[in-house]
């Protein structure tokens, strides 16, 4: 099963896309419906208190220790 191995931030700091363990890069909005599906391991699709979905690795509380893509 793919797992995410990098990112990509906008000037921000906002995720804006996922490398892939298969090396695709997906969008944000992908990755969330792929890991609600679950054909992406090592990330979950939270649902806040206002009904807006996000994702977070399964074994941390955030992306920061991934690679950067660009």
């Amino acid at each position: 099963m793919e797992t995410i191995v990098a990112l990509h931030r906008n000037h921000f700091g906002e995720i804006i896309s996922f490398v892939t363990s298969e090396g695709r890069i997906i969008s944000y909005r992908k990755a969330l419906v792929e890991a609600e599906n679950g054909l992406i391991q090592g990330i979950q699709a939270i649902e806040d208190g206002e009904g807006s979905v996000s994702l977070l690795p399964d074994q941390d509380q955030s992306f920061d220790h991934y690679p950067n893509l660009f």
